[in-house]
């Protein structure tokens, strides 16, 4: 074979194979990065090329990989791209696979530079003819963001009102620190992350929410940083490599600018202590890190040695616990992270270094240790700085020192301030017990209850901004969560009285914070004299406070939509996210959380394909070309949105969902709900999930009226009445306006039940069951002892009549003594019911029920649960799951597990009631409902068993 470049001297003939087939690690290769690769033959007795320093250090040097050949033996030696991942360079094989027919395939001779290269470093044939090189080139493909699938009109506004200057998405920005929405990839994982930077730590975010990362890396872990095309760039560690791409230039620009600025930087000191752990929920292998006051999750070792971790855990807001013979768990306000180590000593290990660290990082007082206790309180109520040792007592906030300057500058007539170490005389046993029960938690539920993800403030906010936050969330009330009643002073400061006789401080701090008065008429008793006399504390001491402060006035002004600026964008649905781009393929210039989303209105007509949601601050109206298509996406979110599973049945035809505050009747009690209007009715849904939902029949002879002022729809149906109260005036408008359709409209007549079993199964819930305890779920979760108490005797035989006759137009009340007549109705039909669990079948509970193992007895219960009638077993899920949400409440109601246990054994086992394995069966029935109910027996073994 004569010698390509003309030279006399042959080269030798390599094998075929080895000339003519790749290595299936090549082909990874080839399909990760989508570049052209040469091979080349250097002589038998060479040794491969090693790249020189520069080369090493710049994983961008270069259009091809090269990978030496050696013709003698036939192995390869890649030269590794340090730009590339290690996991595409991993094979599950060494088969060679040969050459596909259609893949271009050229023979470049090398040039004079090459060629004295080569000969320096002996990579010739026979010392003088250079090497032919195959080249394999394949077209390079671009990552491209996922195609839009709708066209969405965007009026986004601030929830400072008309005129208020909109936030900037991108609003951390300077020299260094920065912060915006990223498409990013990985490898091949494409993704739309929120991404910050503060000049030390890169954070990549699934929501702008999250409190922790899906990435997170120091910047002297990055080794280059690449500017590309079309708003891309790409950040290099040693072996992995992220690519990024920005929806402007002007952005990317500005990304690169800050990474490249902050080169150079000091890296972290050495861990205290490292090594893998097993991390549940979901359930992999992890490696972790103490570094400082922090623990490091890593996906694998492998990504601490590039300093490329998963999330962070602050241990200033952190405490752990011993769980079982390996694990532990690390409980922050946020989240529970739970480990299991290898051995019983590493677990011991752990638990002293995470301790120390813990320890380390807290030096307080007494107060302030025993008000940390509460997860909610170790962070900051307003811009969420680690360790907060000051208060507002009458706001119920616990706040960092900058925060704690704010507030006392807005005065003592909106905020107390006091500090946790030096004002111990303030901090009597019922403030203590105030701030631990309820708190930031509560607190934040009602002030901070609608924050714009863009306006919410960080620790490290300037005083500026802090100040404007500040004075916004407690002044104006821009954020807080105002009471239903709040345009009736009257009816406001009525509720107050009739709240504070009860455990529910929550609603106390609403009312307050909506303006009920605590001194009212001179008269008559004030509220902290009712208090009292109910034997409250918890309510008289934050009543003390709140005595003489003022209230944010009700701001009823409403926004023109023609003020408020319309964007045009393009968008497509993720999983619980929104995307939005400036063009149909373009990156992500912005995300919705699509659990902010509060109403979603069908406003398709004749060829028009168009839906609305509203969020507290946004409207989108989103069309198709079709209506299939619009309706893919409608029922997406709304499936998103709602409480709990839906069936397909429940979302056939649906015109409208929102959230909302149901009250009945005469009574002041609301309930925050979603419902969903669909033809011939309307459908309440608790916001609890796994409970059942009220029809309320739409008839032509159902009254309805509209009070725009209060955002209220008054709807009469038979002898019901009830006031639907929205939370914003659009979604009121719009409900109204989709009412009459819903009314012509022909009811389906679907048979539903809200109790799911497993595959393959049927049974429904009596109709007055489901009634009684979608009711006691909406109004009477916080009614104290609720099954203990006896209701009125000939009360509840009238409601076991007329529920048994009409469940669905029967009136029920919603005050405390009518919650608790429904609870005795609920025994009452249970009682009158056939044997839920058939006499000849109750022998095998019991055998069951003096099982010694508990894991034994709940495989035995399942087994059992699986022998009852359909209708049978729905019911008796229906009751566990029922009692499962009230013992949840047993803090306010009182009603645990055991004492739910006590009161209905009876009704399921009657003679056997007096066995106290029959109590405990029956509370194991409660707390592990889902687990008995809802799964295949033969999958017990493999259950995780969680005793409350």
């Amino acid at each position: 074979m004569p010698s390509p470049t003309g030279a006399g001297m042959a080269a030798p003939v390599p094998k075929p194979r080895a000339r003519y087939t790749i290595d299936r690690n090549l082909q990874n290769l080839q399909r990760s990065f989508t570049e052209s690769v040469s091979v080349d033959e250097p002589d038998v007795n060479s040794r491969p090329e090693v790249p020189s320093e520069a080369e090493t250090d710049n994983p961008l040097n270069g259009r091809h990989d090269a990978v030496t050949e050696s013709a003698g033996v036939g192995s390869r030696q890649p030269l590794l791209s340090s730009s590339a991942s290690i996991d595409d360079y991993t094979s599950d094989s060494s088969d060679d696979v040969p050459l596909k027919p259609q893949e271009n395939v050229s023979v470049q001779q090398p040039n004079s530079t090459s060629t004295a290269n080569e000969s320096q470093t002996g990579n010739t044939q026979h010392g003088n003819d250079p090497v032919p090189t195959l080249v394999l080139t394949k077209p390079v493909k671009t990552k491209k963001p996922r195609a839009a699938t709708i066209r969405v009109s965007r009026r986004k506004s601030s929830a400072a009102g008309p005129g208020a200057a909109l936030p900037d998405t991108n609003r951390r920005e300077s020299a260094v620190s920065r912060s915006g929405w990223l498409d990013v990839w990985k490898s091949r994982k494409h993704n739309v992350l929120w991404t910050t930077f503060d000049g030390q730590l890169m954070s990549l975010w699934k929501k702008r929410t999250d409190k922790f990362t899906e990435h997170v890396f120091h910047v002297s872990s990055i080794t280059n940083v690449k500017q590309q095309d079309k708003g891309r760039f790409s950040i290099y560690f040693r072996k992995k490599h992220f690519e990024f791409m920005a929806n402007t230039d002007a952005v990317q620009e500005g990304w690169v600018t800050s990474l490249h600025a902050s080169r150079g930087r000091e890296a972290p000191p050495l861990p205290q202590h490292h090594g893998p752990l097993t991390m549940k929920e979901p359930r992999s292998k992890v490696y972790a890190a103490i570094c400082g006051h922090n623990l490091w999750i890593y996906n694998s070792k492998e990504d601490f040695n590039l300093g490329l971790g998963m999330t962070l855990v602050s241990m200033n807001v952190a405490s752990v616990k011993q769980t079982g013979r390996h694990g532990f768990s690390l409980i922050t306000p946020y989240k529970s992270f739970n480990f299991s180590a290898d051995s019983s000593k590493d677990q011991t290990t752990w638990l002293n270094q995470l301790n120390e660290v813990i320890r380390s990082a807290l030096s307080c007082s007494e107060v302030a240790l025993r008000l940390w206790a509460s997860p909610w309180n170790k962070v900051c109520a307003d811009c969420g700085s680690s360790n907060p040792e000051w208060a507002s007592i009458n706001l119920l906030v616990v706040i960092c020192e900058a925060c704690a300057g704010v507030h006392r500058s807005i005065g003592t007539s909106r905020s107390k301030v006091r500090s946790l170490k030096l004002d111990s005389k303030i901090w009597t046993e019922p403030l203590i017990k105030l701030f631990i029960i309820y708190g930031n938690k509560a607190s934040n539920n009602v002030w901070g209850h609608n924050v714009p993800a863009a306006e919410q403030i960080l620790p490290d906010a300037g005083q500026e901004e802090r100040d404007a936050f500040i004075k916004a969330k407690y002044c104006s009330g821009l954020y807080r969560k105002t009471h239903p009643l709040i345009s009736n002073q009257t009816l406001l400061n009525q509720r107050l009285c009739e709240v504070v006789c009860g455990v529910d401080v929550e609603e106390t701090l609403c009312l307050l914070c909506s303006g009920a008065k605590v001194l009212t008429d001179p008269q008559s008793p004030s509220a902290i004299s009712i208090a009292e006399n109910a034997g409250q504390a918890l309510q008289t001491e934050l009543l003390r406070h709140n005595e003489f402060i003022e209230a944010p006035t009700c701001n009823q002004q409403k926004q023109d939509p023609k003020q408020i600026g319309l964007e045009e964008l393009h968008g497509k649905l993720e999983d619980e996210r929104f995307l939005f781009s400036l063009e149909n393929e373009s990156a992500a210039c912005d995300v919705l959380d699509l659990r902010e989303v509060i109403s979603i209105f069908n406003l398709s007509s004749g060829q028009t394909h168009e839906f609305e949601a509203l969020t507290l601050m946004d409207s989108l109206c989103c069309t198709a070309d079709a209506q299939d298509s619009l309706l893919s996406h409608m029922l997406h979110i709304i499936r998103v949105v709602m409480p709990g599973p839906l069936l397909d049945e429940e979302l056939d035809g649906v015109l409208a969902v929102s959230r909302l505050f149901l009250r009945e009747g005469g009574g002041l009690q609301h309930a925050e709900v979603w419902a969903t209007l669909r033809p011939g009715e309307m459908l309440i849904y608790p916001t609890l999930p796994n409970t059942p939902c009220s029809v309320i029949p739409l008839k032509k002879n159902t009254h309805y009226s509209l009070h725009s002022q209060e955002n209220t729809i008054e709807l009469t149906a038979a002898e019901q009445t009830m006031y639907l109260q929205f939370e914003r005036d659009q979604s009121c408008s719009s409900w109204f306006n989709l009412l009459p359709k819903a009314i012509s409209s022909k009811r389906r007549g679907i048979q539903r039940s809200l109790y799911m079993l497993p595959v393959g199964l049927s049974g429904s819930v009596p109709p007055e069951l489901e009634r009684c305890i979608s009711h006691i779920t909406l109004y009477g979760l916080k009614v104290e002892g609720l099954y203990r108490r006896c209701g009125t005797g000939t009360k509840i035989n009238q409601l076991v009549k007329d529920l048994h006759s009409a469940p669905a137009e029967t009136v029920l009340g919603t005050g405390e003594l009518d919650i608790v007549d429904v609870a005795g109705t609920f025994k009452q039909l249970l009682r009158q019911m056939d044997e839920l669990i058939p006499t000849p079948q109750r022998p095998d509970w019991a055998k069951a029920a003096a099982a010694a193992l508990e894991t034994d007895r709940l495989q035995q219960y399942r087994r059992l649960v699986s022998k009852l009638d359909p209708d049978n077993r729905a019911t008796l899920a229906a009751l566990c799951g029922h009692l499962y949400i009230v013992q949840l409440h047993s803090q306010v109601n009182r009603m645990t597990a055991h004492n739910l246990a006590v009161v209905f054994v009876p009704t399921l086992f009657q003679e056997l009631a007096m066995n106290t394995d029959m109590v405990r069966l029956t509370k194991e029935l409660i707390i592990h409902h889902t687990l008995v109910f809802l799964s295949h027996p033969e999958a017990v073994e493999d259950e995780i068993i969680t005793v409350f």
